[in-house]
């Protein structure tokens, strides 16, 4: 038996990418442990948290049709579920965007001591940011990081291209500081289109980073805690139909994902060996993924993602499969870990 037995995956989120975190969930939930775990499903957006489904152990699943969902009390983190009230003990957090990955969600569930597969609210909040995370681990020898310069609604945004245009070099992309999924993200090849790119960014976020692009392979890898130790999966390579991995890349089949990637034993150790060093100097928990480029002068860095997509076509199943592991062990593994 394990530590945990009322599981509550929570998925749907505020952002942009609710839909993308739907489908992560559902996979999520419907791979835990039927044996181990009573499994509840919970849809929340803006506030409004629905038990969308749950699968009691070794037993059939039951869905609640819209409009009849019980709503989660969130005094305690429990539903009441035909007459049942189930608390639940251990939170899976599959939503992507606020505020399951920037801290908000993780934040409540310390404060009710509810154990959860993210990281904490403080590594959380600081990874979210790209801007943020970026200054957080610069002073790190193994990975460089490139040019870049923020801008928040409200300034003055024909001077800060004009900074721009005398400090960095194009192509630029132009990223909303939070958020994932390339919503609201630009490739900008010259000064006419950088202001339209930072207005599109402000419809995602209050901030945005405009950082100098860096040619190279793009190679992504994810790490994780058995327990014991930090252990980093197979990375990937992602060779994209497109001119950057943009939304159409990662969802509608324009690009190829290559695992294991085709990279040298060397250059293989410094992904993995870089990507469990950025995950303990963030204080990370659960799986968490980190993208890179590398160039000729070396790796550097894009992003971490806390909560990486997990469907049966995302990078971190893939990973998984391609190590060997049941994707069922694996996720048991994340829970039982905590």
């Amino acid at each position: 038996m394990g530590k945990f037995r009322a599981i509550a995956v929570i998925y749907g989120s505020d952002s942009s990418e609710w839909e993308v975190a739907c489908r992560s969930g559902e996979f999520v939930a419907s791979r835990l442990d039927s044996a181990e775990y009573d499994v509840y499903q919970i849809f929340a957006r803006f506030g409004v948290w629905e038990l969308v489904a749950y699968r009691k152990r070794n037993s059939m699943r039951v869905t609640f049709p819209e409009g009849a969902r019980p709503q989660i009390d969130k005094s305690d983190f429990s539903v009441s579920v035909l007459g049942e009230k189930v608390k639940f003990d251990f939170a899976y957090i599959v939503q992507h965007g606020a505020p399951g990955e920037n801290g908000l969600l993780q934040g409540y569930l310390q404060m009710l001591d509810v154990p959860f597969s993210s990281c904490d609210s403080y590594a959380s909040t600081i990874a979210f940011d790209k801007y943020a995370c970026k200054a957080y681990l610069r002073s790190s020898e193994q990975v460089s990081f490139a040019p870049d310069a923020l801008i928040r609604r409200g300034q003055d945004v024909d001077a800060f291209c004009a900074k721009v245009n005398a400090s960095l070099k194009y192509p630029v992309f132009v990223k909303p500081t939070q958020g994932g999924s390339s919503f609201g993200v630009t490739m900008v090849k010259n000064p006419e289109e950088l202001k339209p790119a930072i207005e599109f960014g402000f419809t995602e976020c209050a901030s945005v980073m405009v950082e100098q692009g860096v040619t190279g392979r793009e190679l992504t890898c994810a790490a994780y805690f058995d327990g014991k130790d930090i252990k980093a999966l197979p990375l990937i390579e992602i060779v994209t139909h497109n001119e950057y991995f943009d939304y159409d890349a990662k969802y509608n089949g324009n690009s190829d994902e290559i695992c294991p990637a085709p990279v040298s034993e060397e250059q293989r150790e410094l992904v993995q060996g870089t990507t469990c060093q950025l995950y303990a100097d963030l204080g990370c928990k659960g799986v968490v993924r980190m993208d890179y480029i590398l160039a000729e002068d070396g790796l550097y860095f894009l992003e971490v993602n806390t909560i990486p997509g997990m469907t049966s076509a995302s990078l971190v199943p893939k990973m998984v499969r391609t190590a060997g592991i049941d994707i069922t062990d694996f996720l048991t593994m994340i829970i039982e870990s905590n």
